[in-house]
């Protein structure tokens, strides 16, 4: 495994990051606990020592998993990477969306990110994680209806106290990062980025690099679109919210398809999956510091892990390059 700093902060994570979004299930057609716990743990054995979770990923169910799957494994090498500034256990801040429990249950997520809502989430967190401190403690969406002072001021405390390491955002602007800089130092954003989103390149790879901020490349598979299982007419789960996101219109996935059809000789050639390939491209782009990869089962995790073995070279990411431009995504 590689490991790289989190900007110029004292946080260093695993280059290929687990992703525990949907091992929370909520929003991707419910989860499976043992599962995740053991995809967590043989991601650990394989060097992927950061964790990224949230609170509103199963509303508990992912952090707690998360808590479960690092009993036992030594602290001080795992990174622990929570968010706040989600709540569907109250209705403050500005209203999100309507969403499903992962038993079905209507529920309502709001952002808010009010500094006493803050502390009780970390609260929260620390006890579902069974832990003291969390490494990197990300606000999840920007919340219009709470000063970004108020919010960053809480996460200050916060590392005074010693229950977190470091600030982080996810989602954030260029504006809202320096904004959030007049009160605390930010060791990195999180934000949507893969072959086929690359918008941060336009402003917020730049400003990270001139400003030595760590990004968190989320969603690099799009959403298990760029593995090459999806193809069009494909039915998800209920209560999955891949059916109405944007890549995966019919065009889109035959674009996407198409693409993968041409990057499938080199893959084959390093003797790689396709997933292995975009993981590793995504962890080779300028600016970012580590993708994320979710996975539901053990198999799953350890493909993920084993992306790092691949090395693309110049020329192979020039061809990567002039297929991604053929792109004429709706």
């Amino acid at each position: 495994m590689e490991y790289r700093q989190l900007g110029d902060s004292d946080l260093s994570v695993s280059v290929i990051t687990f992703g525990a979004w949907a091992a929370g299930g909520w929003m991707w057609g419910g989860t499976e606990q043992t599962g995740a716990i053991e995809a967590i743990r043989a991601s650990y054995d394989l060097g992927v020592t950061a964790i990224d979770t949230a609170p509103v990923y199963g509303q508990g169910a992912s952090e707690e998993i998360v808590g479960e799957a690092i009993k036992g494994l030594p602290r001080d090498k795992i990174q622990i990477l929570t968010k706040y500034g989600m709540r569907w256990d109250l209705t403050k801040g500005d209203f999100g969306f309507k969403s499903q429990d992962n038993s079905g249950n209507p529920i309502d997520i709001y952002r808010y990110a009010g500094k006493e809502s803050i502390m009780k989430e970390c609260e929260d967190s620390l006890k579902r994680l069974g832990t003291d401190y969390i490494d990197l403690y990300q606000m999840h969406w920007p919340n219009k209806t709470t000063p970004i002072e108020e919010s960053m001021e809480a996460v200050l405390r916060l590392i005074e106290q010693g229950k977190v390491r470091q600030a982080g955002v996810s989602n954030y602007s260029v504006e809202q990062m320096q904004q959030a800089e007049t009160v605390v130092k930010l060791a990195a954003n999180q934000v949507p980025f893969s072959m086929l989103n690359q918008s941060i390149n336009e402003s917020l790879v730049p400003y990270c690099l001139e400003h030595k901020k760590g990004i968190l490349a989320y969603s690099p598979m799009e959403r298990g679109l760029l593995t090459g299982k999806i193809k069009p007419g494909h039915r998800f789960a209920e209560g999955d919210h891949r059916t109405g996101y944007r890549f995966f219109k019919e065009q889109n996935i035959l674009q996407a398809n198409d693409l993968l059809e041409k990057l499938k000789p080199l893959a084959d050639e390093k003797d790689a999956s396709l997933s292995q390939l975009v993981i590793r491209w995504t962890i080779e782009q300028p600016g970012i510091t580590a993708a994320l990869a979710g996975a539901r089962n053990a198999e799953q995790a350890i493909q993920n892990a084993k992306a790092i073995d691949i090395s693309l070279s110049t020329d192979e990411l020039v061809f990567i390059s002039q297929q991604l431009q053929e792109l004429e995504l709706v």
